[in-house]
């Protein structure tokens, strides 16, 4: 791709996040302009301090992004920066999405169905047996597994779907260099063999930590339509990976269990807060968001020629027809509408009797 030394330039400046590099890619006018300005031009950039504003004209970081080029080479690695059409477009509506993604393995990153299942490394009989069974009943709606490779409800959730021929994306909290666990290196060669993939926002110098675990949640759940918390403690990564969830304004879902189970103790709060729908098996998934195969629209309505519709409206209206319904999401990148404008567009739409609003923020034509 053209520039993509530059943005894995820009990925790799030390002290710049994910929010500022696309700020600052924004305010210059473009990635190969940003190493183009001159130190008073960027110092005027919010965020950018004369240590930041140095490091970016002299350079060096042009250097590691040639080796890891080099690397991404060498094993068949893609990388894929935000602007890629392959970048997954869910998350390019989270502010805080990475500024580029690695991945290995051929999956698509934009399925139509997407769903994280997440929960506690230290899974029992009851959260494994519950993934097993919703995968198999899954098999035929052609929806994408999404999890984090960990051990417990994660490696249960990428096996599941290999299982039963599901596409499955594990999101890694280091970069691809190296599998964690090591446990789960043959899985993650199945995945990549069975058309799924491994992604990262991390370089291969980048050293594994910690808090990289906490920060790739964010990647799980911006890239779903929903998240199944599966088993986990009342603090856990799932709990955060569902919070986020919530704050991408995603559909998330808990597998309630005994009052005294520790790790279901997270799933009823997240229950009991109104912070999750309940999920006791794949009906519940699929009606909630109204993936039904044999969901029938409704009888299509009469409406008079004469309905005044403005550009916006029409656009919409071309963008479902002959489709079984849209995410909001996807509306949005389809018709390049803004999401308050685009709201108020399906309101009124609603209300002319045009459209029909379906459960998981979807809509179809009446």
């Amino acid at each position: 791709m053209e520039n993509l030394i530059q943005y894995i330039a820009i990925n790799m400046l030390e002290g710049i996040g994910a929010v500022q590099a696309k700020n600052l890619i924004s305010y210059c006018g473009g990635v190969e302009a940003v190493f183009k300005q001159k130190k008073s031009q960027l110092l005027k950039i919010p965020g950018i301090g004369p240590i930041t504003a140095d490091n970016i004209l002299k350079g060096t970081c042009f250097k590691q992004a040639e080796e890891e080029i080099e690397f991404t080479e060498k094993n068949n690695i893609e990388t894929l920066p935000y602007t890629s059409s392959k970048y997954p477009k869910r998350l390019t509506h989270c502010t805080d999405s990475p500024l580029l993604l690695y991945k290995k393995g051929s999956a698509n990153l934009n399925y139509a169905k997407t769903i994280s299942i997440v929960g506690t490394r230290k899974a029992t009989k009851y959260g494994k047996d519950f993934i097993i069974q919703l995968c198999e009943d899954l098999k035929n709606n052609e929806i994408q597994i999404i999890s984090g490779l960990a051990l417990g409800i994660d490696g249960q959730a990428h096996k599941s779907a290999l299982d039963n021929k599901l596409s499955t994306v594990a999101v890694l909290g280091h970069s691809l260099n190296t599998i964690y666990p090591s446990l789960h290196k043959n899985l993650a060669e199945d995945i990549v063999k069975n058309n799924g993939a491994l992604l990262s926002e991390y370089p291969s110098f980048e050293p594994m930590h910690p808090s990289n675990f906490p920060m790739r949640n964010r990647i799980v759940a911006g890239m779903s339509d929903a998240v199944i918390v599966v088993e986990s403690a009342v603090k856990g990564g799932a709990i955060i990976t569902a919070n986020i969830a919530n704050s991408y304004n995603r559909d998330v879902f808990a597998l309630p269990g005994r009052y005294k189970d520790k790790y279901s103790a997270g799933c009823n709060f997240l229950i009991k807060t109104n912070k999750s729908h309940l999920i006791e098996n794949a009906n519940d998934l699929l009606n909630i968001m109204g993936w039904q195969t044999n969901v029938k629209k409704p009888k299509q309505i009469q409406r008079q020629l004469a309905i005044d519709l403005s550009e916006d409206e029409q656009k919409v209206i071309a963008t479902l027809k002959d489709t079984d319904g849209l995410e909001v999401d996807l509306l949005m990148v389809k018709t390049n509408i803004n999401g308050s404008m685009l709201a108020a567009i399906l309101l009124e739409l609603e209300l002319k009797g045009i459209i029909y609003s379906l459960p998981g923020n979807r809509y179809i034509l009446s």
